[in-house]
């Protein structure tokens, strides 16, 4: 579809009264005259309208039969008369920008009210027309209209006004998307004449145009707008390129068809057979569609290693279009038979709509030749909404009292459900220059994806967000209270990119685990998050918790909790009993090895070293191991169980945690109150929101360790706690716990405690952040 502005026509006879020598009027009396106007006004049925309204009306009759002329022939000698004696830059009559305007909408088929306020959209910013005057003249609805797409003056806001513009028409979008209908009508008019403005001015208004403009077409599902703004401003920015492809164009054009127009003649023919009634018609791209297929092709080498060129099947695509949805499947069926579907390229937008309410099955067939055909198939209706987005769903009619809408529904042309995401965050944002970063970087994705949660709740989400965005997106709490994600079934990083279709649980923080205040206020966000955030909504909330909570230091306590008995110091010169007995050895020194620092009951083994002395490591331990592949001789070690009351044993815990805020603080509290004192701590630079912490703990007595552990891990946040270098078989759950790994058989097991899920470490990699499926968490819930 090609919308053709029309002719300026104010001031040309178009008539052969107009253009003839007129009779004098003393030859017909003022009865006479009277009789042959109610004659011609019952002949045609209708009002006369202004002359320059004729090509108009024309258009605007095609699709409301029963519109009110009389309504807009009196909204445009209101604007002519105020616009009168105006001129544009290329020297026309200003009065032809408004007409232009108004011939857009009416090739989409807007109604009447559309195209009065497009008509007068202009007289309120510059005439002396006011918007008072506008509303007596043409009710509130109309003057709602002018007044949405009115600028504000830079008098007033200075460099501000662009984007409080903006931020204006928004608003009253959100109210009556016409407002932002007639605004892109308006600024496609002014894309056409852009040649009369400064070169400087040019590009400043095609890449507003860009940045904000198209995406806005695109939500609207308006694509014959946004097609034709993408020509304009692709040849205003990128005139070399725009003037290669339009030579390959024209070259396509003047060679005979050998592709597309025979493979649509047979796919008719095909379908006449099978019983489907369709049209089939070969759509030619438009130059940026076919500058982008370019690019893909250019990027993509033969079979010979070089970039390939265009093909003929590149320059256009295949539209059907069928009565009955039905019959978009029973043609599918047919393509799909009777020719090659190319994996990968079947998309069913006729099941799950886009979020501009574009409906249609997209396919790719390869033809015997090789070439690859790209077949879109639609409804009428389909095809209408597909072309001219909110427009073909009619004038919105605000709900009353006593109607019924539902929220859910997102056919609404008042309030996409974008729109409505938007109009949340830009409340947020009083300051212009931040409301117009955020705007531009919203609008920047040109599609969305659809995401859902495993209770079965559906998020549309901008393409490239990630779990931050979607935990904001369930709420700001659950945005706060968030620790974890899990997408489709396994642990992942929160800053993890989502795909359309995954299914995501977003892990919170919950109560504690005393049952006291502590869990009333979440972690919240690290200033981290900012960097993962994608939308609007999720950066503003993170940016307002780490305004409202400064950054805090944790406090460290590393010795037992209050009211705790305080390990006993050692005086100087002081020998403690050796907590283990090697055999053949009754005098030997011992060390416990700091590597695996063993307690009982683990397994251990002894090897000499220098002095005489013997190192004590945990069976299986890597440096014990070494030891023994250097020759040194194992020695039976045993535990004394007659000095276990007494001795005091270190040992050397690694806690792997999702990082967030106070997790120091929380982690050595939970130590702590097990009156376990903390000889070091050690944080590892958090990784892909991971974090790992290592604590040397010095147990009151062996028995210690398990609890010790246990606490650990029901710190929010925690999935897993073990002792580093466990032997092979032994680290895992403990013995008993959910039917956790048991040791191999003849070792005693050694605690290595998890939560139930697996380990992060080794199964994610660097930005996917989609590892191998744990099993949910035992001491956190999902929303």
């Amino acid at each position: 579809m090609t919308i053709e502005a029309g002719q300026p026509l104010a001031g040309q006879p178009t008539t052969a009264r107009q253009a003839g020598a007129r009779r004098p009027l003393g030859e017909l009396g003022l009865a006479a005259l009277g009789r042959a106007g109610r004659a011609a006004l019952l002949a045609t049925g209708r009002p006369p309208v202004p002359d320059a309204l004729e090509p108009l009306v024309r258009v605007h009759r095609q699709h409301h039969p029963q519109g009110d002329l009389a309504l807009l022939a009196r909204a445009y000698r209101l604007a002519e008369a105020s616009h009168r004696g105006q001129k544009r830059k290329s020297g026309e009559p200003y009065i032809t920008h408004p007409l232009a305007v108004t011939m857009i909408l009416a090739q989409l088929g807007a109604g009447t009210t559309t195209l009065v306020a497009s008509l007068l959209h202009d007289t309120v910013e510059d005439t002396d027309l006011t918007l008072d005057q506008v509303s007596a003249g043409f009710g509130p609805e109309v003057a709602y209209l002018v007044d949405g797409v009115t600028k504000l003056e830079k008098v007033d806001f200075g460099a501000a006004a662009e984007a409080e513009t903006f931020r204006k028409m928004l608003v009253a979008t959100g109210d009556d998307v016409r407002v932002m209908v007639i605004k892109l009508a308006d600024r496609l008019h002014n894309m056409r004449t852009i040649r009369h403005m400064k070169p400087a001015s040019q590009v400043r208004i095609a890449k507003v145009t860009r940045d904000v403009l198209i995406p806005l077409a695109e939500r609207l599902g308006i694509q014959v707008l946004k097609a034709e703004l993408e020509d304009i401003v692709f040849a205003t920015l990128h005139p070399e390129e725009h003037a290669r492809t339009r030579a390959l164009m024209a070259d396509h054009e003047a060679e005979p068809d050998t592709v597309l127009g025979p493979f649509a003649g047979r796919l008719a023919r095909q379908l006449a057979e099978a019983g489907i009634a369709a049209e089939v018609t070969v759509r030619p791209r438009h130059c940026v569609s076919l500058h982008r297929v370019l690019l893909e092709r250019a990027a993509a080498p033969g079979p010979d290693g070089q970039p390939r060129g265009p093909q003929p099947a590149d320059f256009g695509r295949l539209l059907v279009v069928v009565e009955e949805n039905a019959d978009c499947y029973a043609v599918l069926g047919e393509l799909h038979t009777c020719w090659t579907p190319l994996p990968g390229e079947f998309k069913d937008f006729v099941a799950a709509p886009k979020f501009n309410l574009y409906q249609s099955l997209h396919t790719a067939v390869a033809l015997e030749g090789g070439a690859v055909v790209e077949v879109l198939v639609r409804t009428r209706r389909m095809h209408e909404v597909a072309e001219t987005g909110v427009v073909a769903l009619g004038d919105p009619t605000p709900a009353g009292p006593a109607q019924d809408t539902d929220e859910l529904d997102r056919t609404d042309p008042a309030r996409p459900g974008w729109l409505s995401r938007l109009l949340e965050w830009q409340q947020e944002t009083p300051d212009p220059d931040a409301f117009w970063s955020a705007l531009t970087a919203d609008l920047a994705g040109d599609r969305e994806i659809t995401v859902v949660t495993e209770s079965g709740e559906t998020l549309q989400l901008r393409a490239g967000a990630t779990c931050v965005d979607a935990a904001y997106l369930l709420g700001e709490e659950t945005g706060h209270r968030c620790i974890g994600a899990r997408v489709n079934g396994r642990l992942t990083a929160l800053s993890t990119v989502l795909r359309d279709g995954d299914v995501l649980a977003v892990l919170t923080e919950g109560p504690p685990a005393d049952g006291g205040q502590r869990g009333a206020e979440p972690s919240g966000p690290s200033p981290e998050w900012l960097a993962h955030a994608r939308t609007p909504a999720a950066r503003l909330a993170i940016e307002r918790w780490l305004a409202d909570h400064p950054a805090r230091l944790p406090v460290v306590r590393t010795g037992p909790a209050g009211g705790q008995p305080a390990p006993p110091a050692h005086r100087a010169g002081e020998r403690r009993s050796a907590p283990v007995a090697v055999a053949g050895r009754p005098g030997a020194t011992v060390r416990l090895a700091r590597c695996c620092t063993p307690v009982p009951p683990d397994e251990v083994a002894g090897y000499p070293i220098r002095g005489g002395a013997v190192a004590v490591h945990r069976t299986g331990c890597p440096a014990g191991q070494r030891l023994r592949a250097d020759g040194r001789t194992e020695l039976q070690v045993r535990w004394r169980s007659e000095d276990a009351p007494t001795a005091r044993h270190r040992a050397t815990l690694l806690a792997e945690a999702l990082n967030r805020p106070r997790l120091l603080a929380d982690l050595t509290a939970a130590i702590s109150a097990e009156g376990v004192g903390i000889v070091s701590a050690e944080v590892e630079p958090p990784q892909e929101l991971r974090v790992r912490h290592t604590y040397t703990v010095e147990l009151p007595e062996p028995g210690a360790l398990p609890a010790l552990m246990r606490a650990m891990l029901r710190v929010s946040g925690v999935y897993d706690v073990s002792r580093p270098h466990a032997p092979e078989g032994a680290r895992g759950r403990h013995s008993g716990e959910n039917g956790g790994d048991r040791p191999a058989p003849g070792v005693r097991p050694s605690w290595g405690i998890h939560g139930r899920s697996t380990a992060l470490s080794g199964h994610m990699g660097p930005g996917d952040g989609r590892g191998s499926s744990p099993q949910p968490y035992s001491d956190q819930r999902t929303e």
